[in-house]
């Protein structure tokens, strides 16, 4: 995450379109707000459109943040706040969101304010999606996954405008926006969670075979064209949803722009199916050797599984570093 911290950096008009780019670089352009007592409620009745809140009732499901629903006489408001870690995180969820309501494409959470707390922490407010009783149909999710990642495409090459966070928030998601796709891979995103690895638990054995797989991926890239698109980049089974009727929703997102088949990293706790992935690659074609990229996208979610939660995901990504390792020969 960026370490710069100001308040009301990021607000969107509760019921007005949202900027077409938002970019970090112009963000010391926006008014600094004071801090009042309670930003979010001061947030909901004026631009909020709110005359009065009906009800605050806690959301279950997260981990890392404490969630709300805000009933209003104009509608629900859903509200995540963290009383230990600064607004960066909540900018790059909300850039992330911001960018995919924008394809107009999927369903997901429309961002509205990002701020700081008064006591500390920061808080961010978006729309409210009341959530059907399933994940939805697989075949439509894939279809409108695969219109997101087409729709999205990136001038700037591959990365995001800021760094993000993935999992816990712990640990930054690293988004440098780079024109060549394999600088991304390497140095970016595989080479940042193999220098965790072994500064967290001096493993230099998956350090210096990670190292040697990176420097010989180029063949399995032969013939492929790698186009950066929008990628919700944690797309596991609790960032799935679906609305009241039926439609397939994404939230809490680590976005950059990148290959289209890194978005199937987590396909191990996804649970995509078959009528998923046919419907995908009819709006996307599949390229060739796509089947022996897979496991080299999940490799990249189970190093920062091993450096989030510990050993139990080592023996995973080393498997798969000694598995390429024997395909390229090297």
């Amino acid at each position: 995450m960026m370490a710069t911290t100001h308040v009301g950096f990021l607000s969107f008009g509760s019921f007005l379109p949202l900027p077409s780019r938002i970019s970090f670089s112009k963000r010391r352009t926006f008014a600094m707000a004071a801090l009042s007592d309670d930003p979010i409620r001061e947030w909901i009745l004026s631009e909020g459109k709110a005359t009065h809140i009906t009800k605050i009732c806690p959301v279950g499901g997260g981990c890392i943040n404490l969630a709300s629903r805000y009933g209003t006489d104009a509608g629900s408001f859903f509200v995540k706040t963290n009383r230990s870690i600064g607004p960066s995180m909540f900018e790059g969820e909300a850039l992330g969101l911001g960018a995919m309501y924008e394809t107009r494409t999927i369903r997901v959470p429309r961002p509205f304010k990002v701020g700081a707390l008064p006591t500390g922490g920061s808080y961010i407010i978006m729309e409210f999606i009341e959530f059907g009783s399933s994940r939805g149909n697989q075949s439509v999710f894939g279809k409108k996954l695969a219109e997101m990642h087409k729709a999205g495409k990136s001038g700037k090459g591959f990365g995001f405008d800021v760094d993000n966070t993935i999992g816990s928030g712990i640990l930054p998601h690293i988004c440098h926006l780079v024109m060549v796709f394999q600088g991304v891979q390497d140095k970016h995103r595989l080479g940042y969670q193999l220098k965790l690895a072994l500064d967290q638990y001096g493993d230099s054995t998956i350090y210096q075979r990670g190292h040697r797989l990176m420097k010989n991926l180029a063949p399995l890239f032969e013939g492929v064209n790698v186009e950066p698109c929008l990628l919700h980049g944690d797309l596991w089974s609790g960032n799935i949803s679906s609305d009241k009727n039926g439609e397939p929703v994404i939230l809490d997102p680590a976005c950059y722009y990148g290959h289209n088949e890194a978005e199937f990293g987590m396909s191990w706790c996804a649970g995509f199916g078959g009528s998923f992935y046919n419907s995908y690659f009819e709006v996307m074609p599949k390229q060739p050797g796509f089947e022996k990229r897979r496991d080299l996208y999940m490799l990249y979610h189970y190093l920062n599984h091993y450096n989030l939660f510990g050993s139990g995901y080592r023996s995973s990504a080393l498997s798969i570093i000694d598995d390429y390792l024997r395909m390229l020969k090297v």
